[in-house]
């Protein structure tokens, strides 16, 4: 292998590897910080994927109708981090979820703290409205 084709191998592999980095979104594009969210309702799914975890409820509005909201977390490793195990949180359970609204409106959300309402324990969502 030549000096040359190596160098070209190091420049495409290095490249290739930081694509997957810029797939990610910001915080700022799918959110907004000014429009805080306060809602306690009933679990309904808990997905424990990457790249973000997901808690979905049942909450009601004013007019006493379920929407079933999302709440995007941090991944299941940060999470661990900050305390969390996979079965912590399970269908049926009430929690009370503070985070910030979808830009887009829809009934989706970023969790900043997750509170059990049967314990009164808070965790933190590992979710940074700064990114």
């Amino acid at each position: 292998m030549t000096i040359r084709t190596a160098v070209i191998l190091v420049i495409v592999s290095g490249l290739l590897a930081l694509r997957p980095l810029d797939a990610h979104h910001s915080f700022a594009a799918e959110f907004d910080a000014n429009q805080p969210v306060k809602f306690t309702g009933s679990v309904t799914r808990v997905d424990w994927t990457n790249p973000h975890a997901w808690i979905y409820m049942d909450v009601k509005n004013e007019s006493g109708q379920a929407a079933n909201w999302g709440f995007e977390l941090a991944s299941p490793n940060n999470l661990m981090r900050n305390g969390w195990t996979r079965t912590w949180l399970k269908a049926g359970d009430i929690v009370t979820i503070e985070g910030s609204r979808a830009r887009d409106g829809s009934t989706n959300a970023n969790a900043q703290v997750v509170i059990m309402a049967s314990t009164g324990q808070r965790l933190f969502a590992g979710s940074n409205p700064n990114q």
